[in-house]
């Protein structure tokens, strides 16, 4: 019996790719051959594969805190397929930039990247990657791209971790699509990172979005910068701890919940026993939740009419009680906006990154650059 030949018709776009080996006569059992799935499965998962055309590009994002250095693997879509943490030696800025430089290397081992984004808060120069202050580390007119550079051989970028987080927040989170954005992160401070008509906006020496700093109190509350009435010192973690803690030492009767969870210390009293507390209907919880709230919806009034972004980004620690700030923030927003009955109101939404948000932003920067 003969063989006729294959007809020349047109191959669907799969099985085109596939045409050589089922045009081709099949092998006698005795050959080891690879099944065809398996080789198929096996060259998608390559790094450097393409998905529709486009080359798969992998980035390292670094995000570098007082106490830990996270590092990850992140994709095109903002997916983190690996991550590690190794400890800040933040007294040390040497120290500070080998350990970035361990687990860049780390990673590289794994992995075939194409460039290195570190977000660490502080002031940092955009043109030079230089890190000129960082609160929480040593870093003094450091030049951080260098040193990291040097030691593991691939291009790197350096920004502010607000602005790593707001980019990330923009291009995967909660104001995908959106272009006028403001990420504010409430945790111990209160920091920020600016999206201004597509793109991170740093100001002219790299300083812009610590609105944690503007005085909203002439010789108010002395704060961590120096100055007194800082907005921070209203609206921020640490002024939650500190209204909880005033309240239970004033009024013990009325914050019971909350010094049974701190084990009847108003001196132990956390962020974590306020909310636990407030969402359990505690009054006196509940209270410090709307003064700090307020005091943080005021401060985006003014802000509001400052940049007039179409959303606001809230994140940081205390953005996990979610509607318990959100709540009473929004209200104080809606009652301090400038003409506000005459005018669009932005949108206040919770950050959907959550602590990884500074480390995939900063990947996807050094992507772009």
């Amino acid at each position: 019996m003969s063989l006729r030949r294959p007809s020349r018709r047109r191959w669907p776009p799969l099985t085109r790719c596939c045409r050589p080996v089922l045009a081709r006569p099949l092998l006698s059992e005795g050959h080891r051959t690879r099944p065809l799935l398996a080789r198929l499965t096996r060259r998608r998962t390559k790094p450097r594969d393409r998905v529709k055309g486009a080359a798969v590009s992998l980035t390292i994002g670094v995000d570098v805190g007082g106490t830990k250095v996270a590092a990850g693997i992140v994709d095109r879509q903002g997916h983190i397929l690996e991550k590690l943490r190794l400890p800040t030696p933040a007294a040390s800025p040497e120290g500070t930039a080998k350990v970035i430089g361990d687990a860049v290397l780390e990673l590289l081992g794994r992995h075939q990247i194409e460039a290195v984004g570190i977000g660490a808060a502080g002031f940092v120069d955009e043109t030079s990657s230089r890190v000129l202050f960082a609160p929480n580390l040593a870093w003094r007119e450091e030049a951080v791209k260098k040193h990291v550079e040097e030691r593991v051989g691939v291009p790197v970028i350096v920004e502010n971790d607000a602005n790593a987080a707001a980019w990330a927040e923009v291009t995967f989170g909660a104001a995908r699509g959106r272009r006028h954005v403001m990420l504010i992160t409430v945790g111990t401070g209160i920091g920020a990172g600016i999206v201004l008509n597509g793109e991170l906006y740093r100001g002219r020496w790299g300083i812009a979005g610590e609105p944690g700093h503007y005085r909203v109190i002439p010789d108010g509350r002395l704060c961590g910068c120096g100055n007194r009435g800082c907005w921070e010192q209203y609206a921020s973690g640490n002024a939650l701890v500190a209204e909880a803690r005033d309240f239970a030492r004033r009024s013990p009767g009325a914050a019971v919940r909350m010094l049974q969870l701190a084990g009847d210390s108003a001196e132990k009293i956390t962020g974590l026993e306020v909310s636990q507390a407030a969402r359990e209907g505690d009054a006196g919880a509940l209270r410090c939740f709307d003064i700090v709230g307020g005091w943080l919806g005021q401060g985006l009034a003014d802000l509001a009419a400052i940049l007039d972004p179409g959303c606001f980004v809230i994140g940081g620690g205390v953005s996990d009680a979610g509607e318990l700030l959100l709540g009473p923030a929004r209200e104080a927003f809606s009652h301090g906006l400038t003409g506000g009955s005459h005018r669009e109101r932005a949108e206040i939404r919770l950050a959907e990154l959550g602590a990884d948000a500074g480390l995939i932003g900063a990947a996807d920067l050094a992507r772009g650059r």
